[in-house]
């Protein structure tokens, strides 16, 4: 288990590097300006989870994988951490350039206390899963990003941590190894090993996440459901892209998270199948509609119409929009209504599955965008793997050898 208590860190910043020294005199009138990386952030990480930190760039994510990892002391609170902790943070930590990669993974087990004969007994699975072949016995200050983070990596799960802590680790890797770590990470998970892991990649945080938190100015803004935690980060980053719009006063709606100007304002969103019956269960092939009513509440030039269907991980599966579709909806005035229907064929498998709809801007700006404001469930007797479940045809024959 992991849990950060209070923690916060801060930096104080001076104008010039004389002035660091000038601080230490008496009766000195040199104040530093402080900068808070971290503000009183809390959060426990139990046994066997996985939690995905999001934000944006300078959010205070790294400085706390950094002090969770030991690299950094906190200004004040403490991080309580039971078991081993392996870390894989920003691209240069933890390997001597001048030693091999050999060498680099026999001092990181040195570093976390493990006995050599375990490090070789676990070296071949460490060299197998990097790949980076005769490159192993080379210095690391020859190797490419994607061959460094391979043996990183490759390393910091094969040590038998208790607690892994990853920062940005996939972002550099290939889509074939990205996918073998993803693999690893549900290895992990059902190993019971703690993971906590910082990742721009917010379909990745979906997928891999029990918990996840949303870290904005130094302080957890959001924790808890991923595709929640998500869907409101995207949402603040849409808010920030609008501020400069007057926005309207949205309406409370059955919706994870409701953002935009205001502009127009969803009224309802439905889904119905091919008899025109509202429905919540599906089954492949049937013919689906979403009619998606909103009222102008300023003068509309050519608005934008969009859905958007995520299956039950939070994973974008199908979205599309009137202009996708080639729809002009024209100029709508203040206090109309509009409606948009949507038909299309079910080639979903069996899952749960939510429905996101928006009205926008042209320009891609949101009027009203209500997150995952209806769930509904396909049903199927077949097993089919994926998300897509085509009309299959199969034809075989014998043929002679």
């Amino acid at each position: 288990m992991l849990q950060v208590q209070n923690v916060s860190k801060v930096y104080r910043l001076y104008r010039r590097p004389a002035d660091r020294l000038l601080a230490l005199l008496p009766f000195s009138r040199t104040a530093p300006r402080e900068f808070w990386a971290l503000r009183d952030v809390n959060l426990t990480v139990e046994r066997g989870e996985v939690l995905g930190v999001i934000g944006p760039n300078g959010s205070g994510k790294s400085t706390l994988l950094q002090i969770v990892s030991g690299i950094l002391q906190p200004t004040r609170g403490r991080v309580v951490a039971q078991g081993r902790i392996a870390a894989l943070l920003e691209l240069g930590a933890g390997f001597n350039p001048e030693f091999s990669g050999r060498e680099n993974v026999f001092l990181n087990g040195e570093i976390l206390g493990i006995a050599r004969r375990d490090m070789e007994r676990v070296f071949p699975e460490i060299e197998r899963f990097a790949e980076i072949g005769a490159f192993m016995d080379r210095p690391v200050k020859e190797y490419s990003t994607g061959m460094y983070v391979r043996l990183a990596f490759s390393t910091a799960i094969h040590v038998d941590p208790e607690i892994l802590i990853v920062d940005e680790a996939l972002a550099v890797g290939d889509a074939i190894f990205a996918n073998r770590c993803i693999k690893k990470f549900v290895e992990l998970k059902e190993r019971k090993v703690t993971v906590l892991f910082v990742s721009h990649d917010l379909g990745l945080v979906k997928r891999l996440s029990d918990r996840a938190a949303l870290m904005i100015d130094g302080r957890v803004a959001a924790f808890g459901n991923p595709s929640e935690v998500v869907n409101r980060y995207v949402g603040l980053v849409l808010e920030r892209q609008e501020r400069d719009q007057p926005r309207g006063d949205l309406p409370k709606a059955g919706a994870s998270f409701r953002h935009g100007d205001g502009a127009s304002e969803i009224v309802s969103a439905d889904l119905f199948n091919a008899r025109g019956e509202s429905t919540r269960n599906l089954e492949p092939h049937d013919t689906i509609s979403i009619r998606v009513r909103a009222l102008a509440k300023r003068d509309l030039e050519d608005p934008v119409v969009g859905v958007l269907i995520r299956n039950r991980l939070g994973i974008d599966v199908f979205g599309t929009n009137t202009r996708i579709e080639g729809v002009d909806l024209g100029n709508i005035a203040a206090g109309e209504m509009f409606q948009v229907e949507f038909t299309f064929d079910c080639l979903l498998t069996r899952q749960d599955y939510t429905l996101t709809v928006a009205t926008q801007h042209r320009e891609g700006y949101s009027q009203d965008w209500l997150d995952d404001v209806l769930s509904f469930s396909v049903t199927d007797a077949r097993d089919v793997a994926g998300l897509a479940n085509f009309k299959t045809k199969v034809d075989w024959r014998r043929i002679q050898a």
